[in-house]
């Protein structure tokens, strides 16, 4: 599956979707519609032939999502719910799941999680996370929480609350 979105500068030189091609097959002449095809076909190119237009698959935004995850990123939901506008709450990403690279502290105590997918979480709560610093600690979980914030928990260890720093 993929996404076509113009640009507002694409919309005043033309339609340039994949709506505009899809519009094509409703037409019952052959001739016409070869014309239509190509026309709208020709107006798609250029415009992403000039970077008007990008397609994006659904593989790519799911790739953004789990990269953006604990990031407010207010024009993300626009790209994947559906007809860019629809709700799309069964698709939504409320949890990752990562391998950990490594595990420090704050000045006060609080634990700053390195993911080796290049995500750092924060604690900040004050609840008292337990771990080996000999045996390390393999995987981390953040789930999303009430009010926009997040849990994390450290392989089966405890719930704490995180936020995301990079």
């Amino acid at each position: 599956m993929g996404i076509s979105m113009p640009s507002s500068a694409d919309e005043s030189t033309g339609n340039a979707s994949t709506a505009s091609v899809y519009a094509c097959s409703n037409i019952a002449g052959d001739s016409e519609r070869l014309t239509c095809y190509d026309a709208a076909v020709g107006r798609l190119k250029a415009a992403e032939d000039a970077g008007d237009v990008v397609t994006v698959t659904r593989e790519q935004v799911e790739e953004v999502k789990r990269d953006s995850f604990g990031f407010s990123l207010p024009s993300l939901p626009k790209l994947v719910m559906p007809a860019l506008g629809g709700d799309d709450k069964d698709n939504e990403l409320t949890e990752i799941t990562s391998p950990v690279a490594r595990v420090s502290s704050t000045s006060d105590g609080k634990f700053v999680i390195y993911l080796e997918n290049g995500q750092v979480w924060q604690q900040t709560d004050n609840k008292r996370v337990y771990y080996s610093r000999k045996v390390g600690v393999d995987n981390a979980t953040v789930r999303s929480a009430a009010l926009g914030s997040f849990m994390m928990k450290l392989d089966d260890g405890v719930l704490f609350r995180v936020r995301r720093i990079e």
